[in-house]
């Protein structure tokens, strides 16, 4: 259950957009739409996140690989964004390239593996991020993440990619490697950019947006407890 105020402010995020195809929106779009109160920062256009003012950040995918720094310069900025958002403790969710970002930030291994374009059945741990999250989820990627960055944890694992979500140690930081904005509706947009692999799952099994609800509510309670903290420290003969 939330512990956060239902009548304090709500929490200011930004939804980092990574896509560099205008033709391959969509899923920065839909991601964006499950967070209709935050702000998007075109990361590839030059856009950048006011860190001073974030109480939690989501990186979305990308039709880019993190391994393409070298023409793509804003890939290692955004490197060092993760960097720093772990550094300063502020709720952070990656997702798909999000995820894979994270880990190469942090000194892990991202490799081209083979598209799945396909729901999936994975492997989820007893995380807070995946609260009522059904196993069946939406795979939409060529890359994969070999090997973890430093301070993170295997969360979610599927039967193509071992290191299906990871959970930072110390920071409260989580990426996903499938899509929890993607629903049913948007089955044509994926075939346009690359195919749809129709298997024994339906979207019927799939808990879209669920995800980002609870990263929502995990960085309400954590924003509303420094809140309290401050509050506290703040009061004279308050002993702690």
């Amino acid at each position: 259950m939330s512990t956060a105020d239902p009548d304090a402010e709500s929490p200011t995020l930004f939804v980092v957009r990574n896509e560099p195809n205008p033709e391959r929106e969509y899923h920065c779009d839909a991601l964006a739409s499950w967070f209709p109160e935050a702000t998007e920062i075109d990361f590839v256009a030059g856009d950048r996140v006011p860190i001073d003012e974030a109480d939690g950040v989501v990186l979305t995918g990308s039709t880019a690989g993190v391994y393409e720094a070298e023409d793509r310069p804003w890939i290692a900025e955004e490197e060092a964004l993760v960097r720093e958002l772990v550094e300063r403790e502020i709720p952070t969710l990656g997702v798909c390239f999000g995820h894979q970002v994270v880990n190469s930030a942090l000194g892990g291994t991202v490799e081209q593996v083979g598209t799945t374009h396909a729901l999936v059945e994975t492997d989820l741990d007893d995380d807070p991020l995946f609260d009522g999250v059904d196993p069946v989820v939406v795979a939409l990627h060529g890359d994969a993440v070999t090997e973890l960055g430093d301070g993170l944890e295997v969360i979610a694992s599927a039967d193509h990619a071992r290191i299906f979500g990871t959970r930072h140690r110390t920071a409260p930081l989580w990426t996903v490697q499938f899509h929890p904005e993607i629903e049913a509706d948007h089955r044509e947009a994926i075939r346009e950019a690359g195919g749809w692999d129709e298997r024994e799952f339906s979207f019927a099994d799939v808990t879209p947006g669920r995800v980002f609800e609870n990263f929502e509510r995990l960085v309400a309670e954590r924003t509303a407890a420094g809140s309290d903290t401050r509050e506290t420290a703040e009061t004279p003969g308050t002993t702690k």
